[in-house]
């Protein structure tokens, strides 16, 4: 009743010499480009869809690894930055330590002396002592009584000392008091510090004295001890009052006493000062043994 056609093997065989046909004929004559060109037209849209998929993995794929790439590169330069801020820092301290010796080697050598720089270690906190502590001692030479200088003017001098460091007194200290002119007429008088106003005190100054706000005091070198012609202070303020026979008169340092990290330490190379001064501190009492 049904005609069952060629078998399923015969029928495969039929489809292969076909399809090896329509190759030859293709290879040779091209009669199927628009065919094919017409296929691959109705098929874009389907392999589009298809691969759709895995475009869409791929391209989450990269957007994550490029979101860690760039995470990790911005961590990394997030440590750069600061690295780079940290030694900026450095350089800028770097800079201003520099630019303090290069003021103190020039003080050292306006000053003519024998000279070593020394660091600041402490400062005595205390209203009414004026003090810091060096971190260079007796092995380095450094004896009592020897003057201390910064950049600008007169410290204070030595008062203390030991292998490894040495107490100096400030000259705003009101236990001490050095010998100083008027730079302007060679006045001369003592300026004796304050303690905790941290100015300078001119003593026995005369009501007719020739002396007015700004001058600039230097030191004498009449004790021997300091260099002459050292800058000290600055006239801050002149009184004069009837109850009193001198004229009142208030310097401040020009050294900056609060801000110097490192300071000069000045050998006169008068040896007799360096005498005196040995000779001040074998007077001075010494501790008795308990």
């Amino acid at each position: 009743m049904f005609n069952p056609g060629p078998s399923p093997n015969v029928r495969v065989i039929l489809a292969v010499l076909m399809a090896l046909g329509l190759l030859v004929a293709d290879h040779h004559q091209h009669h199927l480009e628009l065919l094919r060109t017409a296929l691959s037209l109705v098929t874009y849209p389907l392999q589009l869809a298809s691969d759709r998929p895995s475009q869409l993995f791929r391209e989450a794929r990269e957007r994550f690894v490029r979101q860690d790439v760039l995470r990790d590169e911005n961590a990394e330069l997030h440590r750069e930055n600061l690295l780079l801020k940290a030694r900026l820092q450095q350089f800028d301290s770097m800079e201003a330590e520099n630019a303090r010796l290069r003021d103190l080697l020039g003080s050292s050598l306006d000053v003519g002396e024998r000279v070593l720089i020394a660091e600041i270690m402490a400062v005595e906190l205390a209203p009414y002592r004026q003090q810091v502590m060096l971190n260079k001692g007796t092995n380095a030479g450094v004896f009592v009584g020897q003057p201390v200088l910064d950049a600008n003017a007169v410290m204070g001098q030595v008062i203390r000392t030991n292998p490894f460091s040495s107490v100096v007194l400030l000259i705003t200290d009101s236990d001490h008091a050095l010998p100083v002119e008027v730079n302007r007429n060679g006045l001369r008088t003592i300026a004796a510090g304050t303690g905790p106003n941290q100015d300078l005190e001119l003593l026995y100054i005369p009501k007719n004295a020739d002396i007015q706000v700004d001058d600039l005091l230097v030191t004498s070198g009449m004790d021997g001890r300091f260099p002459a012609g050292y800058p000290v202070a600055r006239v801050k303020t002149v009184r004069q009052d009837p109850d009193n026979p001198f004229t009142t008169v208030l310097a401040a340092p020009t050294a900056r006493l609060d801000r110097s990290r490192e300071v000069l330490l000045v050998w006169n190379l008068n040896e007799t000062s360096r005498l005196q001064a040995l000779t001040a501190e074998a007077l001075q009492p010494r501790d008795m043994p308990q």
